[in-house]
């Protein structure tokens, strides 16, 4: 089932997510439909927050960039209970970056390229790995998400007051980007 990506403004997206258990109502029915969603939407990641849940759940499939960045090709997986460290021996890059969460949005953010990330995937098997890359960056930007933050938290308040009408406008529903979304925008009546 294709599920509504909660844009820009929704408290949920600003909320510290929650770990979860192995007993958690219908989560492999829940995988699929962020699967689904993230698929429909043109997504490489999705976090649980973009679907109005504050619960550690990510999937990511990156191989859709694998002709940019070879290293890429075949990579997917779901991320449950996260847990990301920053390694300081990591490059630091600018790079772009966009959100489903706040379509037609895309500034560049510095990000360290290296990452050590714990987690379980969608069988409760634990895995602790270490990042470098894009990849680090994607799975940086999910893991915002799960902590109360977008990427535009990470760039400058002069570009932040660039792009404020477009982010009233993402507030206030006012934006199109083809696929199903929930504002915090009162529905007319």
């Amino acid at each position: 089932m294709i599920l509504p990506i909660y844009l820009y403004g929704h408290p949920v997206l600003r909320k510290v997510s929650e770990d979860i258990t192995k007993d958690y109502p219908d989560l492999k029915s829940l995988i699929a439909n962020m699967w689904e969603t993230m698929y429909d939407s043109d997504g490489i990641g999705l976090a649980a927050p973009q679907i109005g849940l504050n619960i550690r759940l990510i999937v990511i499939d990156v191989d859709v960039l694998a002709d940019t960045f070879p290293e890429l090709k075949g990579v997917k997986f779901t991320l449950i209970n996260p847990r990301l460290e920053v390694l300081d021996d990591g490059e630091v890059k600018s790079r772009d970056e966009g959100c489903l969460s706040l379509p037609g949005i895309g500034e560049s953010v510095k990000r360290t390229e290296k990452v050590r990330l714990t987690w379980l995937d969608e069988d409760f098997n634990p895995h602790d790995e270490v990042f470098e890359g894009y990849l680090s960056r994607v799975i940086q930007h999910e893991y915002d998400h799960l902590e109360g933050h977008v990427f535009i938290d990470h760039i400058s308040p002069i570009r932040k007051q660039l792009i404020k009408s477009k982010l009233n406008n993402i507030i206030n529903g006012k934006v199109n980007c083809g696929y199903r979304t929930r504002s915090v925008a009162k529905p007319k009546r």
